[in-house]
């Protein structure tokens, strides 16, 4: 497998987890709007996860990109 291609699968995966997040956000606006606020208040305690790794990950992807350990 190329460098090349580990990165931009890296990306997509990352890209996915955002869909899903933004996907998961829209469920939990509406489950909420049906008289769920604590499962709502959960979903958004994960939701937050996701947020706070973000940029963890896309600055991950960039360092191994520009370091030359996954090619660019």
């Amino acid at each position: 497998m190329s460098h090349t291609l580990i990165a931009n699968l890296l990306n997509r995966l990352n890209e996915n987890q955002l869909a899903l997040g933004a996907a998961v956000e829209e469920l939990t606006v509406w489950v909420e709007q049906r008289g769920s606020a604590e499962v709502a208040g959960n979903v958004r305690g994960a939701l937050e996860t996701l947020d706070e790794n973000f940029a963890a990950i896309r600055q991950g992807i960039a360092e191994l990109t520009t370091s030359g350990a996954l090619g660019a």
